[in-house]
């Protein structure tokens, strides 16, 4: 029978969802979907002290966000602190873990001189065979452990302690990575890590490994960052005897100076991209190519991806971060969407750059239409939003240098005739609008003996009705915005000439 493939996302909620952290969430989705298993979301929020709920809500937002749903969950490790102890008695119990008294300003003095000698900073050992070490269980029934958060004392000592997993002194740990192969630790090199603080808290390589016990999980695939942990918790795997999963370390993403991607790069978070006006499926396409690639393809669907998704194309170096590369991506998808897609995407943009009120009701057929014109230009959702101010607002306000240029004295008798034109039209269409211009320009040619060209009159009329000299085809834009609004902003533009 084969094994149903079991993966999880486990985020530490003490910031938005880093971009790193969601392709590794999405890796993870695909290799579920692909193989048809499960995707589970855990939260591990054991540091108090930075984890919030604010951060909690904001990733499974962005997740929600880009698609990416969870078969189980969210878990959070806060609710399991009694598990985890569990865990630790038992490994005190079978003498896998011991009790440490080394107070904190010992083992920073301990650390310096081993960083003094070039040693490896690594925990001497000097409580490792201490006697008459006591388990958890035993200071509960003797009321040597504090109620609030399982702490245990020595009352000999009157020290608090943690709790230290006996990792072996000797051979080595192999990780067996699906992407590295085989990599191999010295287990001389390796630490007798805390599984558990003097307060009572697990620590994070101890929870991860009781997580992944207790939720099945078949394959752990993560950011390259997390290998160094690795073979501590394959350790920790052994000691309680539990299979071991599959290790898949994904390669780092990296900044365009090749340094570790962070804030001095740009935008690092799903939020900030939300925020910016990207579309999901663009930045879900963007962050798969990371690491991993399919010939020659660029750009994928969701069901393309999930269909195609192995780890044998996810490449064993580096990937470097592009702005630039990601927000030509966007346009792409933007020019492929639906303008009736566009519409609901766009409209929060709309609001939050105070284009339409929370209240106000657009229609969504026009408002289509609009954006039709606009599609091919819009990088981004903001882009479009304030590309169709002009369109829905009842004035423009003129850029004061084209204001300058092209509503002159020259000009007002071409738009009064313009204007008068487009009054009496029966089909306000843009191939209809088209012949009016072309007319007007005729006409000119022939009465005034000048050289107008169709563009000396399209200017004066882009200002009149967008405030600027970039806008998309003219007679589109007139259609779009309609004989009423189109007649007010002309006599706008003929009114300001006159004040000149």
């Amino acid at each position: 029978m084969t094994e149903k493939i079991r993966v999880r996302f486990a985020p530490s909620p003490t910031g938005f969802l880093h971009i790193g952290g969601a392709r590794t969430a999405l890796f993870n989705w695909l290799y579920a979907k692909h193989n048809k298993g499960s995707f589970i979301l855990r939260i591990e929020d054991t540091d108090k002290s930075r984890s919030t709920e604010e951060f909690i809500e904001a990733i499974a937002d962005d997740m929600k966000w880009l698609g990416l749903d969870w078969d189980e969950g969210p878990f959070r490790q806060t609710d399991r602190f009694d598990v985890y102890r569990s865990y630790i008695n038992r490994l005190i119990e079978e003498d896998k873990a011991y009790y440490c008294y080394c107070a904190p300003e010992e083992l920073e003095s301990k650390r310096k001189e081993a960083m003094a000698q070039r040693r490896p900073l690594k925990y001497d050992g000097r409580c490792r065979n201490i006697e008459g070490r006591e388990t958890l269980h035993h200071a509960k029934q003797t009321g040597r452990q504090e109620q609030t958060g399982g702490q245990a004392r020595d009352e000999r000592q009157g020290k608090k302690a943690v709790v230290r997993f006996k990792m072996p002194q000797k051979g080595q740990t192999v990780v067996d990575d699906l992407i590295r192969g085989k990599v191999v630790f010295e287990n001389e090199q390796l630490d007798d890590l805390i599984i558990m603080r003097s307060d009572g808290a697990p620590t994070y390589n101890f929870v991860v490994v009781v997580d992944d016990v207790d939720m099945k999980i078949t394959h752990v695939i993560r950011g390259d960052d997390h290998l160094n942990n690795t073979p501590k918790q394959i350790q920790l795997y052994d000691a309680l005897g539990y299979p071991v999963p599959k290790f898949v370390h994904l390669p780092m993403i990296l900044g365009s100076d090749k340094a570790r991607l962070s804030k001095r790069h740009g935008a690092t978070s799903v939020t900030a991209y939300h925020k910016m006006g990207y579309l999901p499926d663009a930045l879900v396409n963007y962050l798969v190519r990371l690491g991993w690639s399919y010939g020659d393809q660029e750009v994928f669907s969701k069901e393309e991806l999930i269909n195609y998704f192995s780890l044998k194309n996810v490449g064993k170096a580096a990937a470097v971060f592009n702005p630039e590369k990601l927000l030509w991506l966007n346009s792409q998808y933007i020019i492929n969407t639906s303008s009736e897609k566009l519409v609901e995407l766009v409209m929060p943009f709309l609001v939050k750059e105070k284009i339409v009120g929370k209240e106000q009701s657009v229609n969504k057929e026009w408002l289509s239409k609009a954006i039709v014109t606009l599609k091919e230009r819009s990088k981004t959702l903001i882009e479009l939003a304030n590309s169709l101010r002009y369109y829905i607002a009842e004035e423009v306000e003129y850029n004061e240098k084209a204001k300058i240029k092209h509503l002159i004295k020259e000009n007002k008798k071409l738009l009064v005739e313009l204007k008068d034109h487009l009054a009496d039209m029966v089909d306000f269409s843009a191939p209809e609008i088209e012949k009016v211009f072309k007319s007007i320009i005729k006409d000119y040619n022939i009465k005034f003996g000048t050289n107008l060209r169709l563009g000396d009159l399209a200017q004066p009329v882009r200002v009149a009705m967008t405030g600027g000299t970039e806008s998309p085809g003219i007679f589109e834009v007139l259609e779009v915005v309609g004989r009423e609004k189109t007649l007010k902003r002309l006599e706008k533009a003929i009114q300001t000439i006159e004040t000149l």
